[in-house]
């Protein structure tokens, strides 16, 4: 089975994809196209899929990836690029080509953002931690610094688990609203005591207050799609040893 590419119209000049687990040869409950190495999947099964992954997309070009850890903390990834022991970050910036960000999610944000114009492309990880913590715009931040024009920034946000899924206490809610009031707008009343936060509408959202003019939401619920996406919160309720991870990816082509 062939692996299947999300792609977004904001970002058809620049090689790009969210995938799921669709085409992988990860069995079990990693089953497809599961691509974290931090799990008890067989190495070289990760391995492969990340090989299948990355021609799927960019056929030949370089993975970069990062050691993500829910923080602000964006890498610029040059001609070197580490692969036994990457950086510590949640995004990536850069201007080379043939090279493709990969960003690692199971029910976070994958954000993949572009200034064609300039050969700027960048991806970030945004958990509810990196994006109240301020990736987003710590991205767009490294990505001026690398020439590139927030009024020319395209960005897509990808599959993430949605808002009829996404299940909060009050301390999650007391927290964003006690950061800004208007936070309140992203959650809905959910069973007593808890809420229901759309996470997509928040990073949306925080990207606008940036400056960015394209922004486009997938709408894909991780959640609430077991044959396409792996989630971290779905494996959890049902009591699973482990969970898989999904790659979105974006390059420059040569």
């Amino acid at each position: 089975m062939a692996v299947e590419v999300i792609q977004s119209g904001v970002l058809s000049s620049v090689a790009h994809g969210f995938l799921g687990r669709i085409g992988g040869a990860s069995t079990g409950i990693y089953a497809g196209l599961n691509v974290g190495l931090g799990s008890e999947d067989a190495r070289e099964t990760v391995i492969e899929n990340r090989r299948r992954a990355v021609n799927a997309v960019l056929p030949d070009a370089r993975l970069a990836r990062v050691h993500q850890f829910h923080s602000p903390e964006v890498v610029q990834i040059g001609q070197d690029i580490a692969q036994v022991d990457p950086p510590r970050g949640d995004a990536m910036v850069t201007d080379q080509p043939n090279v493709l960000l990969g960003i690692v999610t199971a029910d976070c944000v994958p954000v993949l953002f572009a200034d064609v114009e300039a050969g700027v492309i960048g991806a970030a990880h945004a958990g509810w931690k990196g994006a109240i913590g301020g990736v987003l715009e710590n991205i767009l931040s490294a990505m001026v610094q690398l020439g590139a024009d927030v009024d020319h920034i395209r960005c897509a946000i990808g599959p993430c688990i949605s808002q009829k899924s996404y299940e909060v206490d009050e301390s999650f809610f007391r927290h964003f609203i006690t950061q800004a009031a208007p936070n309140e707008r992203f959650f809905t009343d959910g069973k007593s005591g808890h809420y229901q936060f759309d996470i997509e509408g928040y990073v949306a959202a925080r990207l606008a207050a940036a400056g960015m003019r394209t922004v486009a939401c997938l709408g894909e619920d991780t959640y609430s799609q077991p044959d396409r996406f792996f989630s971290y919160r779905r494996s959890c309720h049902l009591g699973e040893p482990g969970y898989g991870r999904q790659l979105s990816l974006i390059g420059l082509r040569a």
